[in-house]
């Protein structure tokens, strides 16, 4: 498997106008991946995702959602931790705090978040402006 610190954007540089974005954003993701909080990517057509992470113990007030420069960050919030008085004989139930993040192109919004059972449920949508479908061109 090749590093994309080695990838070599000058063989495409010639073919290519416009894509320096996205050439930086893809040295700029972080290479080192959490395993917390679990979470899938289902497509559920060309033009709609998915992204459901898996939340045990969390509800909506404590989660935070932030789209920015193309980027979805989902993070917990401060964790009031009213479990701590409780006098737990075993607590296997995480309720760390984390941020994961997800580069999304610049097509792709953000329609709907919902939480329910545990599991958070991000609705995406590849929305194609105009100057990007397809068109004819007429020759003068």
């Amino acid at each position: 498997m090749q590093n994309l610190s080695t990838f070599d954007t000058n063989k495409f540089l010639p073919y290519t106008v416009g894509f320096d974005d996205l050439f930086n954003r893809l040295f700029d993701l972080d290479a080192t991946p959490t395993g917390y909080p679990p979470y899938d990517i289902i497509k559920l057509s060309d033009i709609k995702y998915r992204i459901d992470m898996a939340l045990s113990g969390f509800n909506k007030n404590s989660i935070e959602i932030e789209m920015a420069d193309g980027e979805l960050t989902v993070k917990s919030k401060n964790l009031q931790d009213s479990k701590q008085n409780k006098n737990f004989i075993h607590k296997g139930i995480s309720e760390r705090t984390f941020v994961r993040k997800f580069t999304l192109s610049d097509e792709v919004q953000v329609k709907t978040a919902e939480m329910n059972d545990g599991m958070l449920s991000i609705e995406l949508e590849k929305i194609i402006p105009d100057h990007k479908k397809p068109k004819l061109i007429t020759i003068k």
